[in-house]
């Protein structure tokens, strides 16, 4: 446990540098990038610092209302696809929409100053590092403020601004990109940034190491509907990636602090892209009144929702006599400005990639490809991971199985493209587990909008709230700052 802490600790102040002030002094005053080691440091910031799990997981159908008399204004505006009116605190739309922003700003840095200085071979992999940041806060963005990717309408659909180059004014007016334009410049980016990306850090899981890197091409290309990409991406997992996924039967063991250390920990094979977000993420499950709660897990955790019909490892607490639920996740991290006054910032710190998604991408792929004997056999290796009575002679994965338990309900899954009966229950299947593996971490509200399920949001003494397919409120509205500076609202 204390080498946890101190590993905590020392992501912390690495992702504190004196670079943090770079965006906020006019482009004139700014110090000169002009070393390799000023641009690496640059680096560090090309992460988005601020989290958005809390506002992805409130949107999707993993929280209830738990019955609590008060809440967050924020995380009551997220249940309901509404804009936030809190735009100063952390854990907030606006904050999340200036961190990407803000990281892209330091990539652009980094990359007009590897230019500057000729493009030497020497600095490749922290042009392959800008790039592959560059391409994920863009990736982000336009994932939460954009419709779900179709290319029959991404043309026509409103995006993100796409920039590719340091600003040259403290207050640039942007114009967003159609969801197609932001998709090219993201692609371009990473397919340029995986020829370049390394593992050679002293921390390579605080960086878009080269495995992180792909991790995050396999999501793209899952959204895009690159199957041979996706596969092509993950063949180092190959389809029993042993010691490379998460082991939570080592978690049964330790209490709840140690737990939430060992999760973020650079430490844990599976881990493969860490980031120090300044965040109250790990607080919210006794602060917020619409989360995961007593009532609501059954619907998600019960035995029988498991392949096997069995228990899964997954051990939730609760600070709050079960009124809200949570799995011990976040660890957060207060760095006091000003200790006598009590004064500073909470950080956690966050996985945003790793093995146990990139894995369930590929499955997900090979399903897309019609390679099911090989999908039941992926698929049950991931499970047996997560069920602690798993039996290699009775637990075996069969599409029998699979189609009846996870039958095909009309209209209920609904992609661009086009998937058999069979492909649509395997489909179901692994976005049922990536719903429980990644609970809490937002993953479930992407796997809603690209395949365009349909979320009922229930509140005592109020209407049912329906989030029906196509729904404008499935892209984020524009923050106000943002919109009042040019940016083209989405409509409602």
């Amino acid at each position: 446990m204390k080498n946890l802490k101190i590993t905590l600790s020392l992501l912390i102040l690495i992702c504190i540098s004196s670079c943090d002030d770079f965006l906020s002094e006019k482009p004139d005053n700014r110090t000169e990038i002009d070393t390799p080691a000023k641009i690496s440091e640059l680096l560090v910031e090309a992460y988005p610092q601020m989290s958005y799990f809390e506002i992805a997981e409130t949107m999707s159908d993993n929280v209830f209302d738990s019955g609590m008399p008060e809440t967050l204004a924020n995380n009551e505006q997220n249940y309901n696809w509404l804009i936030q009116t809190e735009t100063t605190n952390i854990d907030t739309q606006a904050y999340y929409w200036d961190a990407c922003y803000k990281a892209i700003a330091h990539a652009n840095k980094a990359l007009q100053a590897i230019e500057e200085l000729g493009n030497p071979t020497s600095l490749n992999p922290q042009k392959g590092e800008a790039l592959i940041a560059r391409a994920y806060s863009h990736f982000m963005l336009v994932s939460l403020w954009s419709k779900r990717y179709n290319p029959d309408t991404a043309a026509s659909d409103l995006g993100i601004p796409y920039v590719t180059k340091p600003e040259t004014e403290l207050l640039t007016k942007y114009k967003r990109n159609t969801v197609a334009e932001v998709f090219d410049f993201i692609e371009k980016d990473i397919e340029e940034g995986l020829k370049y990306v390394t593992n050679d850090y002293k921390e390579p899981r605080f960086h878009f190491n080269v495995n992180a890197s792909k991790a995050f091409a396999s999501r793209f290309y899952l959204v895009k509907g690159d199957w041979d990409r996706v596969i092509e991406l993950s063949d180092d997992l190959g389809a029993r990636p042993e010691g490379k996924l998460r082991d939570f039967s080592t978690y049964e063991s330790i209490g709840v602090e140690d737990q939430q250390l060992k999760y973020g920990s650079s430490n844990v094979e599976t881990n493969l892209l860490i980031v120090s977000a300044n965040s109250i993420v790990s607080r919210v499950y006794s602060l917020n009144r619409f989360n995961l709660s007593g009532i609501g897990r059954p619907e998600i955790f019960g035995g029988t929702t498991n392949l096997f019909g069995k228990a899964y490892y997954y051990n939730f607490y609760s600070s709050n006599g079960s009124i809200t639920l949570f799995l011990p996740k976040f660890y957060e991290y207060f760095k006091y400005s000003n200790v006598t006054a009590g004064i500073g910032d909470p950080y956690v710190a966050e996985v945003l990639l790793s093995n146990d998604e990139f894995f369930l991408n590929r499955i997900e792929a090979h399903v897309m490809k019609g390679q099911i004997d090989l999908v039941n056999e992926e698929l049950e290796y991931f499970l047996a991971t997560r069920t602690p009575t798993y039996d290699s002679t009775t637990d075996k994965l069969t599409e029998a199985r699979v189609v009846a338990k996870f039958p095909v309900v009309p209209d209920e899954y609904t992609p661009f493209y086009t998937m058999t009966p069979v492909q649509t229950s395997y489909v179901k299947a692994i976005a049922e587990t990536r719903r429980r593996d990644f609970i809490h971490e937002g993953l479930r509200w992407f796997d809603i909008k690209r395949f365009n399920i349909v979320v009922k949001h229930e509140t005592s003494n109020k209407p049912v709230n329906i989030l029906v397919k196509d729904d404008n409120r499935r892209a984020l509205q524009i923050p106000l700052h943002a919109s009042n500076t040019g940016v083209e609202l989405n409509p409602r």
